[in-house]
């Protein structure tokens, strides 16, 4: 009856707006410790649908059409919260921070103090840390309707000290979805000290559908002449190298699997790198990347207004079954997570992540679906 008494009202309203068929909301579940956990559909007139949830503010579920106009689930995801909580989870979906990718050793100093996050990724602090990091929470949601695109804003107040992180930190994810096909996610931050904030989403995509057997033949573009190298813990060098002659030129379209061989006995065991975007000015939004799958027709262009991109390959997906039962078997999707580079807190040649209380941290990323013969 408690969710009843919720959901029409609800519904009601949007009824009268014209927007049932757009945007919905429902309860997805419940996590272990008896948090209640929002599903959120989106639905433009060309029938693209998206779900979004409220823990980790997850993109849960993308369906496009095909060439021939059959619609599939391109990205990873489980059907309740109980798998998002679980080992099987590898960030997908989720809203990652507050210092998104690696973090050396879990240090970095500033205001001439020593910091020390939780080390979740061997040596290293990966993605805003163990227990209370972003994709972990529950986000406040708030739909909205501006100009007939429709959206969620997902909202949530990172204490001071939370995950060892100094400051009170404000911060809001927006989705929207257009008639364009296109999911623009926009993110923004405030903090009352200086504070490290590097946001970006962890979605994997296989454009031939969630579960199918390899994302290898998709055909990538990045628009990037270098790249950020790694030690063998994947920490940035702190070098900025050129792609030419390398398995990391993908400045013309080429197949994910093609120079594959070529990286699986380095320390990314595969793709897992950061790209400098080519930029006319710092914060303009351009194309960052394609992915194409020729198979089904599919394109996905991701611009952002960051200075990097994460192209990440899928390597440790292990088989884990997802939605449907589906298995997401290694190198079966990939992330092109739109980002500042890996630890750039200590790297000051980097572009800054340090976020002062009298800025607003913002970025921008649109992931925008085509299809094409």
């Amino acid at each position: 009856m408690r969710l009843l008494s919720w959901i029409l009202p609800v519904w009601l309203i949007w009824t009268s707006l014209g927007l049932a068929e757009e945007l919905s909301r429902e309860l997805f579940g419940t996590t272990s410790d008896d948090r209640t956990v929002d599903m959120y559909t989106l639905k433009n007139k060309h029938g693209m649908t998206i779900r979004l949830m409220t823990r980790g503010a997850t993109l849960v579920a993308v369906e496009v059409p095909d060439r021939d106009g059959r619609f599939a689930d391109v990205v990873l995801g489980f059907d309740d919260p109980a798998d998002y909580e679980s080992k099987k989870n590898q960030y997908f979906g989720c809203t990652t921070g507050r210092v998104a990718n690696r973090i050396a050793h879990g240090r970095f100093s500033l205001d001439g103090t020593d910091y020390r996050l939780s080390t979740n990724n061997d040596t290293n602090h990966l993605h805003g840390g163990s227990t209370r990091s972003l994709d972990k929470v529950i986000w406040e949601a708030t739909a909205f309707n501006r100009d007939g695109d429709h959206g969620v804003m997902f909202r949530y107040h990172s204490p001071d000290g939370e995950e060892h992180y100094p400051g009170n930190l404000a911060i809001s994810v927006s989705y929207t979805l257009n008639d364009d096909n296109e999911i623009r996610i926009d993110y923004a931050a405030e903090t009352d000290r200086r504070t490290p904030v590097n946001l970006t989403n962890h979605t994997y995509f296989n454009l031939a559908g969630a579960g199918e057997k390899t994302v290898n033949d998709h055909v990538l573009t990045v628009k990037s002449d270098f790249y950020t190298p790694v030690d063998d813990t994947l920490i940035p060098t702190g070098e900025i190298l050129a792609v030419t002659n390398t398995p990391l030129d993908f400045r013309q379209p080429t197949k994910i699997g093609e120079r594959l061989d070529l990286l699986i006995n380095t320390p990314t065991k595969g793709y897992d790198h950061n790209f400098v975007l080519a930029k006319s000015s710092p914060g303009e939004l351009a194309v960052a990347a394609i992915l194409r799958d020729p198979s089904s027709g599919r394109t996905l262009t991701t611009s952002t207004t960051a200075p990097g991109v994460q192209f990440y390959g899928g390597n440790f997906l292990s088989g884990q079954l997802g939605k449907q039962g589906k298995a997401y078997a290694s190198r079966s999707a990939c992330c092109l997570e739109t980002q500042h580079f890996p630890d750039s807190v200590n790297h000051p040649h980097f572009p800054s992540t340090l976020l002062e209380p009298s800025q607003t941290y913002r970025h921008t990323c649109i992931y925008a679906f085509s299809v094409g013969p």
